[in-house]
């Protein structure tokens, strides 16, 4: 009995570990910011000054507020001529990775974006990349994944053995449908197989227009295959195998900008804001049941 309390409580177990962790470390880095770092009033002249920006998205995709309000900033700032996205995730939610692509999208139509696959740019975060303007690999990148999943736990015998039983009152036959107390039913796996088959479909549809690939060939760039960024570019998923620096000059050019001079980050805030998520992350994809592209 102590064991199933220990794993039904050990999201929040996990979060307080992480928190009593890195407590200090996180308080001491707070004094080094107010110390050590520029001050905002630097951070403003270098703002008004720069005429490219850099975002970046990395560890699985679930929280995206950040990241969007970082796009919609650079879309509205007259001052900067392009972005450069850098990506290195393994994917993560589909709603919050079909966000980034649309926002990206409408970024586009204003300013020149170039993704640079810094590791890894896969699933769902490959389809939050697929509007820019290119996209450049890192010879060492993996890249593709096209594909949807949803998992979930089946954990009768388990609570056969310890006596624990589930009490339910629904209305709707597909109520339980993803439920970890049971075997799903056939109906059941053949609904959630309905939902992932049509988000794959609008998957390789949104991938094969924007990149201009035949959908028909789907089988050939997507069905959950992995690639080297060299195969990848076989397939047309991206457009150069390079490093940054090329993706950074590709901007540039794109942009037409002379000198070009990049927006500074805060770089505690970016700390802070990649400690936290990536905290959270992990926890909610280890214990959410939600629709996946990753």
């Amino acid at each position: 009995m102590f064991n199933f309390f220990r794993t039904l409580f050990s999201p929040i177990i996990a979060i307080l570990d992480f928190i009593t962790k890195y407590f200090k470390t996180i308080v001491f880095l707070t004094i080094m910011y107010f110390i050590v770092f520029d001050s905002n009033e630097n951070l403003k002249e270098n703002t008004s000054l720069a005429n490219l920006q850099k975002i970046e998205l990395s560890g699985p995709i679930l929280d995206v507020k950040k990241t969007l309000e970082d796009i919609e900033k650079a879309r509205t700032n007259k001052n900067i001529k392009g972005v450069l996205f850098v990506v290195d995730s393994p994917g993560g939610a589909v709603a919050p990775s079909v966000e980034l692509a649309y926002a990206i999208k409408e970024l586009k139509q204003i300013k020149p974006v170039v993704v640079y696959a810094s590791g890894v740019i896969a699933s769902g975060s490959y389809y939050a990349s697929i509007w820019a303007d290119k996209i450049i690999a890192n010879p060492g990148s993996i890249v593709g994944s096209i594909g949807v999943i949803m998992q979930g736990v089946n954990a009768e015998e388990l609570m056969e053995k310890i006596g624990v039983s589930t009490q339910t009152v629904k209305a709707g036959k597909f109520k339980e449908s993803g439920t970890p107390t049971r075997k799903w039913f056939d109906y059941e796996e053949k609904q959630l197989q309905a939902v992932i088959d049509d988000t794959y479909n609008m998957f390789i549809t949104d991938v094969s227009n924007a990149r201009n690939l035949d959908v028909k060939n789907h089988t050939i760039f997507a069905d959950a295959k992995i690639f080297t960024s060299k195969q990848a570019k076989e397939v047309g998923l991206v457009d150069e195998v390079a490093t940054i620096f090329y993706a950074q000059n590709l901007l540039k050019d794109l942009a037409k900008v002379e000198n070009p001079v990049w927006q500074k980050e805060d770089k505690f805030e970016k700390f802070m804001d990649k400690l936290v998520s990536e905290a959270v992350s992990q926890v909610t994809m280890m214990f959410g049941n939600s629709l996946k592209a990753y």
